[in-house]
């Protein structure tokens, strides 16, 4: 069976060995420098959408880093 990719929530490309990239940033920088960081990855992918294609997936993208940012809110 073909497993379709998650480019937004699970890109292949951000996972090495059994860590994915997001959560060893956010255990280097912690809960505040994390939060910082998801809101400027929101921000850049707002900036560009209008500039890659349809620009869906840098909308989809930017509300992936939103909702992490309201997940450390909780």
């Amino acid at each position: 069976m073909n497993k379709k990719v998650d480019m937004v929530n699970t890109p292949p490309h951000y996972t090495m060995g059994s860590i994915e990239c997001i959560d060893a940033i956010k255990e280097a920088l912690g809960q505040e420098g994390f939060k910082s960081w998801c809101q400027g990855n929101a921000i850049k992918y707002l900036w560009r959408y209008k500039h890659k294609g349809s620009g869906l997936q840098d909308l989809e993208k930017s509300i992936f880093y939103i909702k992490r940012i309201i997940e450390e809110l909780k």
